[in-house]
């Protein structure tokens, strides 16, 4: 369906609940997957890794936290191990809502657990990609405290708009860090809505990303629209996306 809509790849979700049903999972799953990839050419380049979002360590105590470090470690080597197998090259680490930083203590903890799945993830080429609810400064200066290469950021246009941060700033603080990008609207303050009827300002977002020569993957996590009518929304939301990439020569 995605070839038919013009579509060039997907990103794969690895969430929580019923994980082990997950293709990437298991061999079977992968081997069908790497089947797909080939037959249809529609990539799968990056994996959100939601997993630890609802599993996030540094928001319990004790032997809890000790425990869910080990847990979110294991997951995330065996996700890279998958992601490497099928031919991606980015795992994005959510840290909004549940996993939201909100100490300073738990951006030093987050830095640990991102710090150890780099270094795994560099033996496989695997990226690191980080979407945070930071201010864009902040984010800037939480990424430049990790050490290691391969650790890039994740810009969402619907969830900063949602914020209300301004891309003329935000996009230029992260500049070359971005290594992905969701095409989201949002309201202010509010929920998803269908692309130009809310906050984010598309104009502001795709002429920064030209600015910092941005020449990769962009990800529609836009509102889904009435079921039943999945391929007329994607392909509205693929035709609004396309005329801004003309606009701006992306």
């Amino acid at each position: 369906m995605a070839a038919q809509i013009g579509l060039q790849e997907i990103e794969w979700i690895f969430d929580y609940e019923r994980y082990t049903e997950n293709p990437i999972w298991s061999e079977a799953g992968k081997s069908e997957l790497k089947n797909l990839i080939s037959e249809t050419g529609i990539k799968v380049n990056s994996v959100c890794f939601d997993y630890f979002m609802r599993r996030p360590y540094y928001k319990y105590r004790g032997g809890e936290r000790e425990r869910l470090y080990k847990e979110n470690c294991d997951m995330a080597r065996r996700v890279i191990d998958a992601l490497a197998e099928i031919g991606g090259g980015l795992l994005e680490v959510p840290m909004v809502d549940d996993s939201s930083l909100a100490s300073s203590e738990e951006h030093e903890l987050a830095i640990n657990f991102i710090e150890e799945i780099a270094v795994y993830a560099e033996r496989y080429h695997v990226q690191i990609g980080l979407e945070t609810d930071l201010q864009p400064g902040k984010f800037s200066e939480f990424l430049e405290k990790i050490t290691g290469h391969f650790i890039y950021a994740n810009f969402d246009s619907g969830n900063s708009s949602g914020i209300g941060y301004d891309p003329n700033e935000e996009i230029p603080a992260l500049g070359k860090r971005i290594r992905n990008v969701h095409i989201k609207d949002r309201v202010y303050h509010g929920t998803t809505v269908a692309l130009g009827t809310g906050s984010a300002d598309f104009d502001a977002v795709f002429n920064n990303l030209k600015e910092i020569g941005y020449r990769n993957s962009m990800i529609l996590q836009a509102a889904r629209g009435k079921d039943g009518q999945e391929t007329e929304t994607i392909g509205q939301q693929l035709e609004f996306v396309k005329a801004y990439v003309e606009k701006y020569g992306l």
